[in-house]
């Protein structure tokens, strides 16, 4: 027997089977949840349980703490019911999710952006092309069936500009992981991968009004280039900030293009923001924490949406952050944080 989950307020419902989690019975019947690593590592599934019994699997305490569990709080993506369900999710809308796909994808181009980050555009199968919101993600499916997950740095209407659908990746390598290091090393153009997407509810809410703060650290700014071109194409003129951070200047790996949507984008702004420069950097900008520089400018944040995307001590960071300090109300917070599987490995035990 199957059981009701309802959402509130949006008042959508779907069956989740017994054994199956939250978040996999609600992508499976296109109800658009809120998740990001689908491991119990991130916490950007994290939903109140108003009613109903659900039974948690491992997950890290930094996605929902012993107290928030408490609360009421569960992690769609590890949880199971156990009885008919009620959560709220102000995230959760009336509008459908697009539908996941599995399909082959081969190596367009490889092009080094910086020292250790590989666009790499795939060419996507012609006959059945994929629907997905600028900010989502694809996965990777290895040989032996491991995961690895990369977003789309290319909004949807840029898919055909060329002819046969191609989207762009941008894939920071991390020594010795073994998708990464094939990246950088042994991967060659015309490579057949597989991939599955589109993933993720990391995307611009485009009935807003609201400014908007975009918030990045290293190759999180790759779902946020989709957001820009996104607003771009659709004519969207709310103010916006663009925050991104890095290491070094050279971790600011599109900082050029960047600055050439602003003539053309009056109403976007631009702060690049480094934490280690060195000498030889000659960097004459903002320097310190990234999302300590969105607070340090709008200490203020009680009228805004912010969408973050970057390493999780970032995210997590900005969330607390921004919520206690500069009055964001929590469900205006849009994350995607890019859990490593380092993460995901202390999210298992």
């Amino acid at each position: 027997m199957s059981f009701t989950i309802t959402v509130q307020p949006s008042g959508r419902s779907f069956e989740a089977d017994p054994g199956e989690t939250l978040l996999a019975a609600g992508i499976r019947q296109g109800i658009g949840l809120p998740y990001g690593c689908k491991d119990g590592a991130c916490g950007s599934c994290k939903c109140r349980k108003l009613s109903g019994t659900v039974t948690l699997g491992p997950h890290q305490t930094k996605a929902l703490s012993l107290e928030e569990e408490a609360q009421g709080y569960v992690l769609t993506c590890c949880g199971t019911a156990t009885s008919d369900v009620v959560l709220e999710s102000r995230q959760v809308t009336h509008a459908g999710a697009f539908p996941i796909k599995k399909m082959p994808a081969r190596v367009a181009q490889l092009e080094q952006l910086s020292p250790d980050v590989m666009r790499v555009k795939l060419q996507l199968p012609a006959n059945d092309v994929i629907q997905y919101h600028a900010g989502q993600y694809v996965e990777f499916i290895l040989r032996d069936g491991a995961r690895r997950s990369y977003s789309m740095a290319n909004a949807p209407h840029t898919l055909i500009e060329g002819g046969a659908p191609m989207v762009d990746l941008h894939i920071r390598h991390m020594p010795g992981g073994k998708f990464t290091d094939h990246v950088f090393g042994a991967m060659k153009e015309k490579e057949i991968l597989r991939i599955e997407g589109p993933y993720g509810s990391f995307h611009l809410r485009d009935d807003s009004p609201k400014p908007i703060v975009l918030l990045a650290s290293g190759t999180g700014f790759a779902p946020i280039k989709a957001i820009i071109e996104h607003m771009q194409f659709m004519g969207i003129t709310r103010d916006t900030v663009l925050y991104w951070g890095g290491r070094r200047p050279q971790d600011l790996y599109l900082d050029g293009w960047v600055k050439a949507q602003l003539a053309d984008m009056p109403h976007l702004k631009y702060v690049p923001v480094v934490s280690d420069a060195l000498p030889e950097d000659q960097w004459q900008g903002r320097t310190g924490f990234v999302h300590r520089a969105v607070l340090e400018d709008l200490p203020d944040l009680s009228g805004h949406q912010v969408y973050a995307c970057g390493a999780p001590v970032v995210v997590d960071s900005a969330r607390k952050d921004y919520v206690e300090k500069a009055g964001l109300p929590e469900e205006e917070f849009y994350a995607d944080a890019f859990t490593t599987e380092a993460d995901k490995a202390r999210a298992a035990t």
